[in-house]
């Protein structure tokens, strides 16, 4: 799967757990401080990449700021998949 396969996927998932299109026309958007997902979509979405990408990401390996953007979990998301 190549990186823009990865990002399309991803953000896929994001609208579909945010319920918001925004997300596509703006990656840098603080999903949380919007109140675009909260602590439990949060989960929900990690799980989703897991079973899309075949890859394990775990809470506990990410701050709050490493996974605060549509872009920032893109790069997260990629750097694991590739």
């Amino acid at each position: 799967m190549n990186r823009e396969q990865v990002e399309e996927k991803v953000l896929d998932i994001i609208q579909e757990i945010c319920d918001d299109d925004i997300i596509r026309q703006e990656k840098d958007i603080n999903l949380l401080d919007e109140g675009l997902i909260d602590s439990l979509d949060y989960i929900d979405m990690l799980v989703q990449f897991e079973e899309a990408f075949d890859i394990i990401m775990s809470p506990s390996e990410f701050t709050r700021e490493e996974m605060d953007t549509p872009q920032k979990i893109i790069n997260q998301v990629a750097k694991r998949v590739g």
